[in-house]
């Protein structure tokens, strides 16, 4: 007796012998993989769903079910390539000057329409509250990538807008401060900035106009310190705006806290 059959559903031997059984469907003339599977009524359940969504216009986002065989990710894309005509492997949802990245029915990330490209070709993860992706080998976090540094502390160095969270569009993100060490504050109505050094207690550099002073400042202590013996793996900062010779002008006219060089191992 011959094995029943399944619209969208194929056939296959994994390496090691195991049968497995892919689904797939075609769009607007685009053959779209759904998954492999260990069950064959698991494949088909899948191709089912996803003719479903893509037949009926009445099926948004919201109408994800756990229920469902087809993976969310997948769900979210066939959405997004019947209603918007593009499709995206990733699961993302286009509109007109943003787009929707779902990691979950119930975690959804906000970004730029310009950020469309990067994200399509690169898969978001979470850990935790970690956000990031695989990059060239290397974990890159979506925070870092809008100017949160992984020591930034939220309300001090940064903020969202809209106190949204989960919106990273580039006008909803404020960066207070861009550097290690450095602290803006307002002194007498105008805005100055404080370079704090960590040992094992903080320690105040200086204050100054510029968060670029700042910053060198910073910098200058941790070298300072690193010749006094203390050993610590400072992160220095890197200031993009000034060339070799700014920086090094900036870095002897700079002055720090005399304190700092009175402190040994």
């Amino acid at each position: 007796m011959s094995k029943k059959k399944y619209v969208g559903v194929y056939s296959t031997t994994l390496k090691d012998g195991t049968p497995s059984f892919r689904a797939s469907i075609t769009y607007l003339g685009k053959h779209i993989s759904l998954g492999s599977y260990s069950d064959i009524k698991e494949a088909a359940n899948v191709y089912k769903d996803a003719d479903k969504v893509l037949c009926d216009y009445n099926i948004d986002i919201s109408s994800y079910k756990k229920t469902m065989s087809l993976p969310f990710d997948k769900f979210v894309t066939l959405i997004n390539f019947r209603d918007k005509g593009m499709y995206i492997s990733n699961p993302i949802y286009l509109e007109k000057k943003y787009f929707l990245y779902f990691l979950s029915p119930n975690k959804v990330l906000k970004f730029d329409i310009d950020d469309l490209f990067y994200y399509s070709s690169h898969k978001i993860m979470q850990r935790g509250s970690h956000l990031f992706v695989a990059d060239y080998g290397s974990q890159i976090s979506v925070p870092s990538r809008y100017g949160i540094k992984s020591y930034a502390v939220e309300g001090r160095d940064y903020f969202f807008a809209n106190d949204d969270h989960n919106d990273f569009r580039y006008e909803n993100i404020v960066i207070l401060n861009r550097y290690r060490g450095v602290r803006q504050f307002t002194w007498r109505g105008f805005v100055r900035y404080k370079s704090v050094i960590h040992i094992k207690s903080n320690y105040v550099v200086g204050n100054y106009n510029t968060e670029a002073e700042a910053a060198i400042a910073y910098n200058k202590a941790a070298d300072v310190l690193l010749k006094n013996g203390i050993k610590k793996n400072f992160q220095l900062n890197y200031i993009e705006d000034l060339s070799p010779s700014q920086y090094a002008d900036l870095y002897l006219k700079v002055e720090i806290s005399p304190s700092i060089y009175e402190i040994k191992p």
